[in-house]
């Protein structure tokens, strides 16, 4: 063996003890990939029944939504008709009360104007046209100043 055998099997040997050295921390790596693999594989198996549930879930909301939408339209139909029945009301019934009451006040002032004159023209002054018994001396100005009043 010359010395060029003996710096290769020197060579050899490093190079053993070098593989040696890293084999460890190589199968460390490989087991901690496994581990990985093995957390994916359970993460998965336990994503999907959750998601499962969550589309369930979502459905369900989805059906709620669907009802509340159904009556809240109901609700607005409601109301559309309540409003129309008002506006038929007031348009139908509403016009001819207030002209039916007008039309009675008026007939009413018209009779009590006409029954305080014949009061009036029997007592000759003695009343103000609401039974109210009047000075003679201050009719006249009385009965200019409501003349007045009723102008304005």
């Amino acid at each position: 063996m010359d010395v060029g055998d003996i710096a290769g099997l020197i060579a050899a040997i490093a190079f053993a003890i070098l593989a040696g050295f890293l084999i460890y921390p190589l199968i460390r790596l490989g087991r901690l990939f496994d581990q990985i693999a093995d957390t994916v594989r359970e993460s998965g198996d336990h994503a999907i029944p959750a998601l499962d549930e969550g589309v369930t879930t979502v459905k369900q909301i989805n059906r709620s939504l669907q009802d509340v939408n159904r009556i809240s339209a109901a609700a607005s139909s409601t109301a559309d008709s309540v409003g129309a029945l008002a506006d038929l009301y007031g348009s139908f019934l509403g016009k001819p009360v207030i002209k039916a009451a007008s039309a009675l006040y008026a007939a009413r002032l018209t009779a009590r104007s006409f029954l305080s004159g014949r009061r009036g023209q029997a007592s000759a002054g003695t009343s103000d046209g609401r039974g109210h018994a009047t000075d003679p001396t201050t009719t006249a100005s009385a009965s200019s100043a409501s003349s007045t009043r009723k102008g304005e």
